[in-house]
């Protein structure tokens, strides 16, 4: 079994390792739900766009005084850096589908060994669309998948191959939960990070998907005093 986290942690832990990985200058859209927390955890000396879908783009972290007038895509509300601005939602896709993006952070009902992500539907519930994703997913250079390990009754969610319906097929580039961390490289899954309480045995047992283990697997990186 794996440890049991309260679902803050959960959160956060996932929001803060994805905030390590980006880089300077990265052009950045975050989804909804755990991705809309990285924008409060990027590292002081690293500088990013944050792009959100439905029109703006230079923004920052949760604001200390909410204001209602500017809530990103995500339904979360924003604050706007210096230099930001607003604009309609047809130039903020042309952004994503002309390439602009560096970096999109999603989550995921569904990940699986190929790459491919499920994560805008459940047959049989009602769902508002897929909103941006399938372009972000297209668009951007690097996708991110911000996920908890295993559902809530306790099945895998990264498969060998995803059984819901696919928002894209073989997009993926790294795969954050609150236990490890893995990237594809060259088609293939590697875990390169688990987080310090659990085991390799434990990751194995709780992902059905097939996986290579890094020559350097480590603690995931943020936890290695932990």
């Amino acid at each position: 079994m794996l440890p049991e986290l309260d679902e803050q942690i959960v959160k956060e832990r996932i929001a803060k390792r994805i905030a390590m990985e980006l880089e300077e200058g990265d052009v950045v859209n975050l989804g909804i739900g755990i991705p809309t927390l990285v924008s409060d955890y990027i590292p002081e000396d690293v500088h990013v766009i944050l792009q959100a879908e439905n029109g703006a783009i230079g923004i920052g972290p949760a604001p200390a005084e909410p204001d209602l007038k500017c809530i990103g895509a995500g339904g979360r509300i924003i604050s706007m850096q210096p230099g930001g601005s607003f604009f309609a939602s047809d130039t903020s896709f042309g952004l994503i589908r002309g390439g602009h993006v560096d970096a999109t952070v999603l989550g995921a009902l569904e990940v699986d060994q190929q790459g491919d992500l499920a994560n805008w539907m459940v047959p049989g519930r009602s769902v508002p669309g897929m909103g941006g994703a399938m372009d972000l997913v297209v668009g951007a250079r690097r996708v991110y998948i911000a996920t908890t390990h295993v559902t809530k009754k306790g099945g895998a969610k990264i498969l060998k191959k995803c059984t819901l319906p696919l928002t894209a097929v073989g997009v993926v580039s790294m795969i954050f939960t609150e236990f490890a961390v893995f990237r594809f490289d060259d088609g293939k899954l590697v875990l390169i990070e688990i987080a310090p309480e659990v085991t390799l045995e434990q990751i194995k047992e709780h992902t059905e998907a097939e996986f290579e283990v890094a020559p350097d697997l480590g603690v995931m990186k943020g936890m290695e005093a932990a």
